[in-house]
């Protein structure tokens, strides 16, 4: 693998109120060739989500050293699951930017993989580009049942056993999804009314599994008493963000509600960037040098210090 390559990695936590504890966390990836480019807490859904990327080895190293940190700080015994989870470090894919392709993400995430169960415990399942069996391809078939339901079903049943480790999971930081993708993009409508029931019908609607559109995978959450339309675009390709927004719009029409604003969780690709449409707009405060991947690597963020 070109030791040159940039690759992007963005582990996600089971912790978004306890802001000192995800401090701690990011700090932690602290690894030489390695820039820290966005990290957010998320009180809503009590997740965190953190945006790195560097080398090859280091990338590796900062994956990690932040799920051993994420074990020790987190216990999922005491959180509240409100997103799906299964570990403390919940999941952690890698992602190409340049001068590395998918198959060498999966190498990496295998990598990342053996190590946090041999250092920490903590057994990993493997999915996206790096599964190793079909039935695991799919994030939301490894997270089926969530941390309460996978610990009992991994020692009941062979088949839902972790790749690496186990098969019990660890007793208070779960397992590790760890995988490779392309890009995905977090999105986030917001309506103007607390109705739950209309997210749910827009998410439904929306989402490729039921028909919907190609590559978006979508779920309806009530968040600080407003109901929103929380949706994972994995192909901007085929699926460009203009037309979610626009599809997102019709069908709030359609089941009478309106859209209040958006937001981006972590960083878009350049190449999504499209400066002067709605979906942009409609982001609160969006910043371009901030949020669009490519010119955050040249002004990355400080890490904090602890």
């Amino acid at each position: 693998m070109n030791p040159e390559a940039i690759i992007e990695c963005v582990p996600n936590f089971s912790e978004g109120t306890d802001a000192a504890k995800v401090e701690k966390i990011v700090a932690a990836t602290q690894v030489e060739g390695v820039r820290l480019l966005d990290w957010s807490l998320d009180t809503a859904h009590n997740r965190s989500i953190v945006t790195l990327a560097g080398s090859p080895t280091g990338i590796v190293e900062a994956a990690v050293l932040a799920a051993g940190k994420a074990a020790e700080l987190i216990d999922l015994t005491t959180q509240n699951g409100v997103h799906p989870r299964i570990g403390a470090a919940d999941v952690i894919p890698f992602i190409p930017v340049s001068g590395a392709s998918l198959a060498d993400c999966a190498v990496l995430a295998r990598q990342a993989g053996l190590l946090i169960w041999r250092r920490y415990g903590v057994p990993v399942y493997f999915y996206g580009a790096a599964a190793a069996r079909p039935d695991r391809v799919l994030l939301e078939d490894v997270r089926r049942g969530q941390f309460e339901g996978l610990r009992d079903a991994a020692l009941r049943d062979a088949t839902r056993r972790p790749d690496i480790g186990g098969p019990e999971l660890h007793e208070t930081a779960g397992a590790s999804a760890v995988g490779a993708r392309s890009f995905l993009i977090a999105y986030s409508v917001h309506l103007q009314q607390p109705d739950i029931a209309a997210a749910r019908a827009i998410a439904r609607d929306i989402r490729a599994a039921n028909g919907g559109l190609h590559g978006v995978k979508a779920i309806a959450v009530l968040a600080n008493g407003r109901a929103q339309v929380s949706m994972n675009v994995t192909d901007f390709r085929l699926t460009p963000m203009r037309h979610v927004h626009a599809t997102v719009q019709h069908l709030a029409q359609r089941h009478g509600v309106l859209i209040e604003e958006a937001e981006l969780i972590g960083l878009i690709p350049e190449a999504a960037y499209e400066p002067d449409s709605d979906w942009v707009r409609q982001i609160s405060g969006f910043d371009p040098d901030g949020k669009v991947l490519e010119r955050r690597l040249h002004s990355p963020i400080a890490w904090p210090q602890h």
